[in-house]
């Protein structure tokens, strides 16, 4: 049974399905967040991507991510932004419907786009504590690595997931 309990409070799971949809904000807003949750001492994580058709990959990855901090900002590329690292039949999926998935994870507290054709301007803005980037990219190669090392935080690479990968799901796909 659903609904308001006696006390007229609904639990988490109760809540209406669109309320993660509330977890994609502006950069604005996700940097007033940053700095209030950073002012309670709470550690923030970054990471950006296309995230374009959602895998196993992914998904263990950002939970990883998340257990490395208080709360998971996840940047997303826009589809211009896509377009210009993957070529011009990508995305799969728009931007909006890449972000939905995305806030739809529970590991994943806030989501918002970026347009640039590397995450360097918004790592400056959000100064996260922790900066994570998968297994795949060596330290020295993570863009703004070097921004949250001298903001005192730290840059973290987590483990690539083998046999996962959004250009293989696309072959394969097109090979049915």
């Amino acid at each position: 049974m659903s609904g308001p309990r006696k006390d007229g409070q609904l639990l988490e799971w109760e809540l209406p399905l669109e309320n993660y949809r509330l977890k994609i904000k502006t950069l604005e807003k996700t940097r007033a967040q940053c700095e209030q949750l950073r002012a309670s001492g709470k550690k923030v994580v970054f990471t950006n991507g296309c995230f374009d058709l959602l895998h196993p990959g992914h998904t263990r990855y950002l939970c990883a991510a998340r257990e490395l901090g208080d709360h998971l900002v996840v940047a997303v590329n826009s589809d211009r932004s896509v377009r210009v690292i993957k070529g011009p039949k990508r995305p799969i999926l728009p931007e909006q419907v890449r972000a939905e998935l995305l806030a739809a994870l529970s590991c994943v507290d806030t989501v918002f786009f970026f347009d640039e054709d590397n995450p360097l301007t918004v790592i400056r803005q959000l100064l996260p504590d922790v900066l994570v980037k998968g297994g795949d990219w060596k330290e020295d190669e993570i863009i703004g690595s070097d921004v949250v090392k001298e903001a005192g935080g730290e840059v973290k690479r987590i483990p690539f997931v083998e046999g996962f990968s959004t250009t293989e799901l696309i072959e394969k796909i097109r090979d049915l």
